[in-house]
């Protein structure tokens, strides 16, 4: 497994299975022109590569914040089926710590759908603790 930062178009298509697993609203043909867009908002894309698959992905900006300071603000992070339980999602979290500490931020967040229990279970043994709900109302 490597894990690299998708900048290429056909890396950002790579990424495409894994984070349909987690969003399943995308589609396959806006995928890299929403991911560019996002770039241009400071999003980066970063993924584990096994053989040539996206095992694993995840989304990830610095953002700075009245109420934490600097923080390393996780959007995605996902994983192939098959590829649970072999550590791609924990090795991208691990890579994003580092990234975050590389950055001089002072904390790593993420927000997570309240069933998600194998992914809180990750983030648990990772260290990091619930601090908050978050509330959200769809103005579409």
């Amino acid at each position: 497994m490597t894990i690299r930062i998708a900048n290429k178009e056909e890396e950002i298509t790579l990424c495409f299975d894994a984070m349909k697993e987690l969003r399943p609203h995308l589609e396959r043909e806006t995928f890299v022109s929403r991911i560019r867009h996002q770039q241009i908002q400071g999003y980066q894309l970063i993924f584990a590569d096994v053989d040539g698959v996206a095992a694993s992905a995840a989304g990830f900006r610095v953002l700075d914040y009245l109420a934490w300071g600097r923080v390393l603000y996780i959007d995605d992070l996902t994983t192939l089926p098959d590829y649970r339980g072999q550590g791609h999602g924990g090795a991208l979290l691990d890579w994003m710590i580092a990234r975050g500490k590389d950055q001089n931020c002072d904390e790593l967040h993420l927000d997570s759908g309240h069933q998600r229990f194998d992914a809180h279970r990750l983030y648990l043994n990772k260290g990091m603790k619930i601090n908050s709900h978050h509330f959200s109302i769809p103005l579409k």
